[in-house]
């Protein structure tokens, strides 16, 4: 009998477990990323977790603390509003292709992840299945640019504190939208698909400039 061995973290890219990290919220913003202790969580020497590091700092999601280190990055106002923007544009434009490549099963998919959320009251639960909703519909663009691009930008994502889904009204103005995307992407209305995902994306905003002004 065949035995399937799943690998250990210590055999994975230390960039890829730390990204992953990032991306759950495991390590959050101000997170401090000390080689040392990375090393011995990871199973792994000092140095290619220092390069790992190094990647993280270039691609803006580790920044210097105020000691001496580097700390998972805080993103400021105006970068968060730049994120946005690029966002709605990337997922606009991923809806679109969604719309024009989806197959049957990936649109039975989709319909199943929206009528599932409604199901669903917890922020943080709401939380991951809307990356995993937005994720399935990048991969249903079938366009290997867009997926990279849209799986890097989330990761940017991840850096923003708290989630809108806190707000009992983006729970239930979120859902609306979801379905509406859906329902085009099924549709194969390409238009009506992209017009659906900006919105959804532009209203996110405006509760996450209500949070941060709050703040």
């Amino acid at each position: 009998m065949n035995t399937i061995v799943t690998p250990s973290p210590s055999k994975r890219p230390p960039l890829e477990h730390l990204l992953e990290l990032i991306d759950s919220g495991e390590l959050g913003p101000g997170s401090r990323l000390t080689e040392t202790e990375l090393a011995k969580r990871l199973g792994i020497s000092r140095t290619p977790v220092r390069e790992a590091l190094h990647r993280l700092h270039a691609m803006g999601l580790a920044e210097h603390g105020p000691q001496r280190g580097l700390i998972v990055a805080h993103l400021t106002y105006d970068q968060t509003r730049q994120l946005f923007a690029v966002r709605e544009g990337l997922e606009g434009m991923a809806t679109r292709l969604a719309a024009e490549h989806a197959t049957r099963a990936e649109i039975n998919v989709l319909r199943e992840l929206v009528a599932e959320d409604r199901h669903y009251t917890d922020p943080m639960q709401l939380q991951a299945r809307n990356k995993i909703l937005h994720r399935q519909i990048a991969q249903a663009s079938h366009n290997q640019f867009m997926i990279e691009a849209l799986s890097n930008l989330r990761i940017h994502m991840s850096l923003l504190p708290g989630s809108t889904y806190s707000r009992t009204e983006r729970i239930a103005s979120a859902q609306r939208d979801h379905e509406e995307i859906v329902e085009a992407i099924a549709q194969g209305d390409g238009e009506r698909a992209e017009r659906a995902a900006r919105a959804h994306i532009a209203e996110g905003y405006q509760f996450r400039l209500k949070m941060i002004t709050e703040a």
